[in-house]
This record gives C-alpha cells, sequence and structure tokens, in this order.
C-alpha cells in the first residue's frame, strides 16, 4: 500500500499592517523639532527628518507637503501647545496677582523646559514670519489666549490690584522677552558677566527678578 504523507497546512499569512497616520504624523513633527531646532529651516533636511521619523520620504509629503509646509506644521504645533497649555491654567480662583504669577511661571517653565522653542522662533524671524503669517491653527489659539489675558487684568483693575490700562499683549511680550532674551543670550552674557547663568540658583533669582518687575509694573 502506498506510504501516506501528512498533508500540508497552508501557511499561516500575517496580517496586514494598519498605517497609523496619527501617530506616523505625530513621529515626523517629533523629528522635524529636533532638526529644525538644531539646523534651521535651511540647514535641515527633509531625509534626514523621515529617517529619523522612521518612514518613507514619500510618505512624509504625502502628510505635509514639502519641507515648508513641515517647518509652517511644527511652528504651529509649538504655538497650540503654548496658548493651550496656558488657557489651561487657573487664573480665575485666587487674587489676580496669583494669577499673573501663574502666568509669568508657566511662561518661564515652557522656554526652559522647551530650548527648542527659542531656535524655531529665531529661525522663523528670520524668514520674517512668513510661515505663521498665512497660518490658520494660529488664528484660532490666539484670540482666546489674549481674552483670557485681557480678563485678568480687568479683574484685577476692577479689585483695584491693577492700574487700568495695561495691554495684555505687551504685558505678555515683555514677560516672554524676560526669559527668551535671557536663554538665547545666556552663553554670551555668562562671559560677559563672569558667571553661569545657567546654573539653577541664577536662573531662580532670574525668575525672581521677572516676579518683580511685573508685579511693580501692573501695581495699582
Amino acid at each position: 500500500m502506498p506510504v501516506q504523507t501528512a498533508s500540508k497546512k497552508p501557511a499561516k499569512k500575517n496580517p496586514p499592517v494598519r498605517r497609523n497616520p496619527d501617530a506616523s504624523r505625530e513621529r515626523i513633527l517629533r523629528a522635524a523639532t529636533d532638526i529644525f531646532a538644531a539646523q534651521g529651516l535651511d540647514g535641515a533636511r527633509v531625509d534626514e527628518i523621515a529617517t529619523r521619523a522612521g518612514i518613507n520620504k514619500r510618505m512624509l509629503y504625502h502628510y505635509f507637503g514639502n519641507k515648508d509646509d513641515l517647518f509652517a506644521a511644527v511652528l504651529d504645533e509649538l504655538y497650540e501647545t503654548i496658548c493651550t497649555e496656558s488657557a489651561a491654567l487657573d487664573l480665575v480662583s485666587g487674587s489676580p496677582q496669583s494669577g499673573l504669577r501663574k502666568l509669568v511661571d508657566f511662561v518661564v517653565n515652557f522656554y526652559l523646559e522647551n530650548p527648542h522653542a527659542i531656535t524655531l522662533l529665531n529661525a522663523e524671524n528670520l524668514h520674517k514670519a512668513r510661515h505663521l503669517k498665512i497660518s490658520e491653527r494660529i488664528r484660532a489659539v490666539q484670540l482666546p489666549f489674549e481674552t483670557m489675558l485681557n480678563e485678568l487684568l480687568m479683574r484685577g483693575v476692577s479689585e483695584g490690584k491693577f492700574r487700568d490700562g495695561v495691554n495684555g499683549a505687551r504685558l505678555y511680550i515683555s514677560i516672554v522677552g524676560l526669559i527668551y532674551y535671557y536663554l538665547s543670550n545666556g552663553h554670551s552674557l555668562s562671559v560677559f558677566f563672569d558667571r553661569d547663568l545657567f546654573d539653577r540658583t541664577e536662573i531662580a533669582a532670574w525668575r525672581t527678578h521677572i516676579h518683580q518687575m511685573v508685579d511693580r509694573f501692573v501695581a495699582a
């Protein structure tokens, strides 16, 4: 009788790999943020960003169009993070002074914890903010942020804590400028003043200095 051989079972096929567009976009944005911050818009290469993100260049173009569009998306993400996280601050409970101090601390902490923000904004200003000028997302986050700040100032005026006439946008620019300039020029200033301005003690003293300047400026 012929010997019967065991029939081979059909090999199992691996399930198709499902793409996760949101995860892919997030990886691209993270990689682009790092590389744009390190090399600027002109120096960054799409190939390097795609490799860092673990995605092929064709898919990067599919999600973001071109390098300029990707840089614009990185800036949108940065500004949206600033406005969303600041909007989440509780500026209502407590005194107007404590609300303003929370905002100052948020600004200081954000730039300390996100050093890439300074280099990205420097790069955009070198290009005269051409990407932000056409951004739709920044318009959507800017107005609620400025409204929140102005409401805080008006509450301070109504309670007799803040003087009238303080412009919210100018005050915010001043607060950012006090930490932005300190960090962006900290290395050269450290040499000039012969001290390490990035030392924790120096940064803590500068934070106190910002609070004092802001408190005295808005006080009634």
